[in-house]
């Protein structure tokens, strides 16, 4: 993409974007790391976003994994999908300053959490949707191990609910560092004192399965808005 472009030049819809052969290697690493556990520690069931690159991560690291459900395939979940982001889709953050003022003006006073762009969802309207996923998981694999595949806002949505975060802390996560491509987020899920099940974080933008196999560390740019 040309420095200082407006939009982002893709053919195709962004739920179609393929991975890119680099995209499918560290897919594959993250499938190898799995493999190398032992099979009581493995994923048991996975469950991934309907976009294409999401699913061919979920299906290589499958096939490379040994995790026994896949025989069935992943699960396929369309509230894992990508933020929508309506008019602003495919523009660049200096495209917004050009070709919509207004809303980056609004975006500026309400901040990224809350704003929705016409068309479009806010962090709030992706977190509102990761709480049905999250009660469906409680429902159906309660007792299982389930990897989820998903996107980078995704991600840190997933944080926000699962570790009671205010809009104040998970954007410091997000201002802190990128959410890596195929890193791991895991968390382990114990009773407390009031015999009720907590989430506790254990890795989070794990990047050993990708350094283990010499494949290169990447996440998303922010300046690339249909991306995010």
């Amino acid at each position: 993409m040309a420095a200082g472009a407006h939009q982002i030049g893709l053919e195709v819809r962004d739920v179609d974007i393929p991975l890119s052969a680099l995209g499918i290697r560290q897919a594959e690493a993250v499938g190898r790391w799995f493999a190398a556990m032992a099979p009581g520690d493995r994923p048991e069931v996975v469950i991934t976003s309907p976009y294409v690159r999401a699913r061919q991560t979920a299906e290589a690291i499958c096939r490379h994994s040994g995790i026994a459900e896949c025989a069935r395939a992943p699960v396929i979940d369309e509230r894992l999908r990508e933020r929508e982001f309506g008019i602003l889709d495919r523009l660049t953050t200096e495209g917004i300053r050009a070709l919509h003022p207004d809303q980056a003006e609004h975006r500026r006073l309400l901040g990224k959490f809350y704003h929705r762009p016409p068309g479009g969802e806010s962090w709030a309207d992706v977190i509102l949707r990761l709480r049905s996923v999250l009660d469906t998981i409680s429902l159906h694999y309660a007792d299982r191990r389930v990897l989820i595949v998903c996107h980078q806002v995704v991600v840190l949505c997933l944080r926000y609910v699962l570790e009671e975060l205010d809009e104040a802390s998970v954007l410091a996560i997000d201002k802190e560092s990128a959410v890596l491509n195929c890193g791991i987020c895991e968390y382990d899920f114990e009773p407390d004192d009031a015999r009720l099940c907590v989430p506790r974080l254990r890795r989070y933008n794990f990047a050993a399965p990708l350094e283990d196999d010499h494949a290169p560390l990447t996440a998303e740019p922010d300046e690339i808005v249909g991306a995010r």
